[in-house]
């Protein structure tokens, strides 16, 4: 065959193709079946319909690519973190945040976990560059199944691709989300380490129970940092993300646990654990708790929690309070908030219990499903704040039957069980504050069918003790005396029924708890303990009327008694005589050093305590007298440290330059400068310490000296028909006050003063708190003299004398000048006061005008 040279315009020569053979071949098509033209045609339309899709998806992915959330934000991971807020001794308090979270460098997580982790969630997760298509395929194949039984869609996702999606991406179910997920993906493992992406991936994964990161986690479940996890506890916290409802520890424990014993199994075939371990591992129990709710860890510690979370929030704002991660080092010592916890509700119950049965919580119609309906019934009333999760162990029941000598009831849960009427005993109908009816002696004296209750289990299995909200509330406070820190604050019986604090919120009449104040003032101005003051009828002019101040015991006065009698009896008409002559103008003065109220009445009344202040306030104050005359300033936090470690702020300031030594060099001990302001003499604090130690010993305050055997002093406060009940006292190195009644004033009933309401609740605190510690004596200034003096005439005592006690006095005091009883009846009522040295009759006169004379 002959072939043809052509030559084009510009000369050149080209090869072409013999015509006829073109003509052959289309002769040769022309002969092909019709089927084999129609699928020739199919390819190649199917191969264009390809490179148009092909382009078609690079279009569609480049336009994405073009909507990317900035994955470079990962580099400055700084995530929501959980404050925590610890006590003196560094247990957690309480925590605060929007997530619970705690943030773990790669370098501080455990190997145990990671292995875990990857070994669950991503097995290749160091070979793959960011997508595992065969895990893709995987779970595109699973998918059929899943939409058969209306099951969710697994994406296959590999650990970069979630923490693509869960820091940049939504969670929704759509083709779009799925491939920008594939794009941000790969252009995170570009950037950052595999190393930084599981940082990233552990810190941010969602593990129920609020818990968002491993570290948070493993506090939550087990209450273990990740270094203590074992095997098993790791394998659980990595077999929740997959589905956290699904496998929480207590709703659904056996697919929890047939879960963690999978990602056990796991390890094993990935070679990080042995045979041993996996099968020793899958024997051990799942263990795995919910963590309390955000906030305190424990109900006694609610109020305390709650005024730290109200300073920081208001110093620092609420998004550092809850996001910052912050540190906040407080002073509440957890033991001794426990006891007074425990002190506080012991005895408002006592109290309640005096007055009777109020009735039942509320009532309900039973029918074939009521603990159905109990439960129901229980979430109204949580929700109306009825009932409180706080109360444990007492449990919410319903009356079943309640006949002859014993009630059937029944919980929420389904169980049953009974309350025997010897224990509902103190359950008589309430009448009065004054009056209960008659003895209970019959269940349904108490209580009838469908009534809703509270109950407390006792040793008995299925016996159980009819218990009862007190109406009645009250406070308790506890200082370091000598710094003010506040190692305990309850403010009321239940804090989810309540969350007025009483220690600091609550503005009430401290009754005779500010006589101190008055006594210290007078000792002050010349004064000695065994000073005689008239207790004698006393009228003295008022605001709007004649002022005729009583005794406790009405109608009853005791002539000529010493200043330390006075006080250790709480003697009102003495007081207010003592007051009178001082002038109401020197104590408001005086006792505004002790910064007990914003704005004290300058009336005489106030001698007796009818101004207002709050339990915290007086409390500290109590503690100047004991810490040597220094104002105290109480506070919760000591110091805050942000997400870095960085101390952002401290209550003690004080600069210390000898204090950052590392090490030991002969050189001298550290001092620090005392910047304490000193209000009063110290010798004028002792002596009230001395005095406050009598009302214990001898006083109104004895009820504490039955259970506390070691030093302790202080004094009881009542006011006007038994409104409010104080006692207020110390040891040498610990200050107490304690405050009980309704939160509405009213009376709390004939005879329910400071000494038998209030007293028992500082008793108790006081003996476990210093249940560890030496009874050491309160320590002595220089300056004071101790003589021994009968106790009725604080005259110096003699030879035979049969009640003699060692008084206080100060170096310049003169002992022998104590009155005879024979210049005791010439006395002036009005005006019994020793002139101090370097006070002129002129002076004396201006500070009386300084009150309402």
């Amino acid at each position: 065959m002959s072939e043809e040279l052509i030559s084009n315009d510009d000369g050149a020569e080209k090869l072409r193709a013999p015509k006829r053979s073109i003509d052959a071949a289309k002769a040769a098509i022309g002969r092909l079946p019709l089927s084999v033209k129609i699928i020739g045609g199919l390819l190649a339309g199917g191969v264009l319909l390809a490179m148009l899709a092909i382009g078609a998806f690079g279009v569609y992915m480049f336009s994405l690519s073009q909507d990317l959330p900035d994955y470079e934000v990962l580099a400055e991971y700084a995530p929501p973190v959980t404050t925590r807020v610890y006590g003196n001794d560094g247990s957690l308090v309480a925590e605060f945040a929007r997530e619970r979270r705690l943030f773990v460098p790669n370098e501080a997580i455990p190997d145990l976990v990671k292995d875990a982790f990857i070994s669950a969630e991503d097995k290749k997760f160091y070979e793959h560059e960011g997508l595992d298509f065969k895990g893709i395929l995987r779970a595109q194949i699973s998918n059929v199944g899943n939409l058969l039984r209306g099951r969710r869609l697994e994406g296959g996702s590999t650990i970069t691709q979630q923490v693509a999606k869960n820091f940049l991406l939504s969670n929704e179910q759509k083709i779009e989300r799925k491939m920008k997920e594939w794009l941000v993906t790969r252009r995170i493992e570009r950037a950052f380490t595999k190393n930084h992406i599981l940082e990233l991936y552990l810190n941010e994964i969602y593990l129920g129970n609020r818990s968002y990161g491993v570290a948070a986690a493993a506090l939550n479940y087990f209450d273990k940092s990740l270094d203590e996890l074992t095997i098993a506890e790791a394998a659980y916290l990595a077999a929740i993300p997959k589905a956290p409802n699904n496998y929480h520890p207590v709703d659904h424990h056996d697919r929890a646990l047939a879960r963690r014993n999978w990602v056990i199994g796991r390890l094993y075939e990935d070679g990080k654990i042995s045979a041993e371990q996996m099968e020793a591992a899958k024997a051990s129990p799942l263990d795995a708790k919910i963590a309390p709710a955000l906030g305190a860890r424990d109900w006694a510690s609610e109020y305390f929690a709650e005024e730290v979370r109200k300073q920081v929030a208001e110093k620092y704002g609420t998004d550092a309070l809850y996001d910052g991660g912050l540190a906040v080092r407080t002073t509440i010592d957890p033991r001794f908030q426990k006891v007074a916890g425990a002190a506080l509700r012991r005895w408002l119950i006592d109290y309640d219990q005096r007055h009777g049965w109020r009735g039942a919580i509320s009532s309900m119609t039973l029918g074939d499903n009521w603990a159905k309906d109990l439960e129901a019934v229980e979430k109204t009333l949580f929700a109306n704040k009825r009932l409180s999760e706080d109360l444990e162990p007492w449990k919410p029941a319903v009356v079943l039957e309640a006949k002859g000598k014993s009630a059937k009831i029944g919980f929420a849960d389904g169980t049953e069980g009974a309350i025997a009427v010897d224990d509902m005993k103190w359950a008589r109908s309430y009448k009065s504050v004054d009056a209960v009816g008659p003895e209970v002696s019959s269940v349904d004296d108490v209580l009838k069918r469908g009534d809703v209750i509270y109950v407390e289990a006792l040793k008995q299995e299925g016996a159980y003790a009819l218990r009862q909200p007190p109406a009645v509330n009250g406070a308790l406070v506890a200082i370091d005396p000598h710094t003010g820190r506040v190692l305990a604050m309850v403010g009321g019986f239940s804090f989810h029924l309540s969350e007025f604090n009483r220690a600091i919120q609550a503005k009430r009449q401290p009754g005779s708890t500010f006589k101190p104040f008055v006594y210290a003032a007078a000792l002050d101005s010349g004064y000695t303990p065994s000073s005689i003051v008239l207790d004698a009828p006393f009228v003295a002019p008022g605001v709007d009327s004649w002022w005729k101040p009583g005794n406790y015991a009405e109608g009853r006065f005791y002539g000529e008694s010493t200043l330390r009698l006075g006080i250790e009896q709480s003697r009102n008409t003495m007081t207010a005589r003592l007051a009178q002559d001082l002038g109401i103008g020197r104590i408001v003065d005086y006792v505004t050093k002790f910064d007990l109220s914003d704005n004290l009445p300058r009336e005489l009344a106030i001698s007796l305590g009818s101004g207002e202040t709050t339990l915290m306030r007086i409390t500290a104050a109590y503690a100047t007298f004991v810490n040597g005359g220094k104002r105290v300033h109480p506070f919760v936090v000591d110091r805050i440290q942000d997400r870095t470690g960085a101390t952002i702020f401290a209550h003690d300031a004080r600069e210390c330059p000898n204090c950052r030594s590392l090490a030991w060099a002969e050189q001298p001990e550290p001092q620090l400068t005392d910047d304490r302001e000193q209000i009063i003499d110290p010798r004028t604090a002792y002596q009230i310490v001395s005095m406050l130690e009598g009302a214990v010993a001898r006083g109104t305050g004895a009820a504490v000296k039955k259970v506390v055997e070691k030093p302790v002093a202080g004094k009881t406060g009542t006011t006007n028909e038994y409104k409010d009940a104080w006692f207020v006292g110390f040891s040498p190195d610990l200050a107490a006050g304690v405050f009980v009644g309704f939160d509405m004033p009213e009376t709390l009933g004939q005879g329910e003063a400071g000494g038998r309401v209030a007293a028992p609740i500082f008793g108790d605190f006081m003996s476990e708190a210093l249940k560890d510690q030496a009874g050491i004596p309160f320590r002595i200034p220089s300056g004071i003299r101790l003589v021994r003096v009968n106790a009725k005439t604080g005259r110096p005592a003699g030879p035979g004398d049969p009640n003699v006690i060692l008084e206080a006095f100060k170096a310049e005091d003169s002992i022998t000048s104590a009155p005879s009883v024979d210049d005791l009846n010439s006395l002036d009522p009005f005006s019994a006061a020793p002139q101090s040295p370097a006070e002129t009759p002129n002076q004396s006169t201006v500070d009386d005008l300084n009150g309402l004379y």
